[in-house]
Formats: structure tokens, sequence, C-alpha cells
């Protein structure tokens, strides 16, 4: 049997995710995002682009499709119980970790102070035998891993944004969604139809809403069955010492 509390925290804590585009969140962790805002944990979305290329459709104004996304992603952001939702509006497809992308993520970082940062896991480039992982992600992760250590917590990175006010600041943890080098796995039965519900705000990358729920349904344990299932999301985490 699970634990309940399988995170071992003993309050409330301030997770701040920070992914490539919008619907990331809900598509790679949505559902322990819902229990974590419904066991009372302030949760920050930080989405890296605005999602423009997010259509096969060339006449879709990239900018239009934008801003439709944003709207999107505020939207299932409300259905899950996030606190606020941030975007920072690089070139979607294009992410790559470099100073400018660490400054912006550490100046984040710095703002929001939280104790666990999650993103997406760097390394996975074969999610599985049918797909391969997109870029941003790969590069969303990086990006994470790149300002979390050692420039959010040293002085001497980026001197500049303590002129800002914005003095160094550490994280505990580290959370990686999307990978294949899991150490933690959260039941998450209770919350698989609010992931759901959250999904179906992002119309614009869904082209058949029963589709998608069929899909997202058939995901439950091997060790259940569509009548009674079971829903695990997982995740790499370090913990600082």
């Amino acid at each position: 049997m699970q634990s309940t509390n399988p995170e071992g925290w003993d309050k409330p804590q301030k997770i701040l995710i920070i992914l490539a585009h919008p619907d990331d969140p809900e598509f790679f962790c949505g559902a322990s995002i819902a229990r974590w805002t419904n066991f009372g944990h302030e949760i920050i979305y930080c989405l890296l682009t605005r999602g423009d290329k997010g259509a096969r459709d060339d006449s879709i104004s990239p900018f239009e499709l934008g801003l439709r996304r944003e709207r999107e992603q505020v939207a299932a952001g409300k259905v899950i119980g996030v606190n606020r939702v941030r975007f920072l509006t690089f070139t979607d497809g294009q992410l790559q970790s470099d100073p400018q992308t660490r400054k912006a993520v550490v100046r984040v970082i710095r703002q929001e102070k939280p104790t666990i940062v999650l993103s997406s896991d760097p390394l996975n480039m074969f999610p599985s035998d049918v797909n391969i992982n997109h870029p941003d992600h790969r590069a969303a992760g990086q990006i994470v891993v790149d300002s979390i250590f050692p420039a959010s917590g040293n002085p001497l990175f980026f001197p500049d944004l303590i002129q800002e006010g914005l003095h160094p600041h550490s994280v505990r943890e580290v959370w990686f969604s999307l990978t294949s080098q899991a150490n933690i796995c959260i039941d998450v039965t209770e919350y698989w139809e609010k992931k759901i519900e959250a999904l179906h705000q992002h119309d614009s990358q869904i082209t058949d809403h029963v589709q998608l729920e069929k899909r997202i349904r058939s995901r439950h344990t091997s060790d259940s069955t569509d009548e009674m299932p079971r829903y695990e999301e997982r995740f790499r985490r370090i913990i600082f010492g």
C-alpha cells in the first residue's frame, strides 16, 4: 500500500513548475499538481515559450496562436488550482541553455523563492518506442538544471540581478517529470479526472476530445483494469543535502 505522504513534506511547500510549453504541466504531471494544490501547496507555473508553433496549419498566425495558448494555459491552471501562471516568451522550438535563458530562469527563481522546482528530464530523448521527446522539453530541463546549480544560489552569477533586489536563492529539491529514471512514484488515481478536465482547456491542441479522454484513461497501471483503474505519475527527485 502506498504512503499517503510519499513526498514526506510536513508543511505547505512553494513549488515552481518550469516547463517549455502551455499544456506541458497538465500532460506531464497534471494529476500530481492537482493533488498538491488540494493539500495546500502553492503552485506557480513558468512556461518558457507561448507554444506559438503548436499547430500544423500554416494559415494560423503564430502570434495569435501564442495568445490563445496562453489563455488556455491560464484556464487549465485554474481548473487544477494553480496560484499563478508566468510566461517568458522565448521562441517555441528554439530553446537552449544559454546565458540569456539561464539568467531569465534565475531571475524567476530569485523572485519566487520556491522550496521546490519541477521541470522535465533533460536526458529523456526517447520516452517510448513510438515517439521522440520534443527538443524543447529536454532543453527546458537542462536550462533549469544549469540555472539551479550553480547559478541561482551564487551571488557571483548574474550579479546585476542583485542590483534588481534579487538576491541568491537556493532551492531544496528539484523534480523531473517525463523521466525514464524515476525514483519516486505518486498515486494520483483520485486526481486523474481533474487532470483530464484541465487538459480539455487546451482546445487548440486537441482535435478529438473523446479520443483524448480514452487515451489518457488507458494509462492506468499494469496491475489495474479499465473498470478499476489506478494511476501513477513518476518523477526523478533530487534532494540537496
